[in-house]
């Protein structure tokens, strides 16, 4: 039996699903359903600046993390990004966020940071 683990073309190959890594699917879940149902607000002071608050645990990934980020963003009106499933927000918007992601639903606690 021949398993392709890298390619020219698309690089490393996932041995599961045999995609391109880049395009596999097969993994997210696993990181999806290590979340514990509360997602946690912090702080990053580490950075220049106001800092960064972070938002974990929110158990979504893909598109639809894309999409809730997108919305609160807009509605800090701030930048930010997604790195490794986790949020981040330019500056310190911990109660803000804590108040938007409790209308939506969630069960969230404040991290120390």
């Amino acid at each position: 039996m021949s398993r392709v683990v890298y390619s020219t073309d698309a690089g490393r190959i996932c041995p599961n699903c045999q995609q391109p890594e880049r395009k596999c699917q097969c993994r997210e879940p696993e990181k999806v359903s290590l979340t514990d149902g509360v997602v946690r607000l912090r702080l990053d002071r580490k950075r220049k600046g106001a800092g960064v608050s972070q938002i974990e645990g929110l158990g979504i990934a893909g598109a639809e993390l894309k999409k809730l980020a997108k919305e609160l963003k807009a509605k800090c009106a701030t930048g930010g990004a997604i790195k490794d499933g986790v949020v981040e927000i330019q500056g310190d918007h911990r109660q803000r966020l804590k108040q938007l992601l409790e209308a939506k639903g969630y069960q969230v606690k404040l991290a120390g940071g």
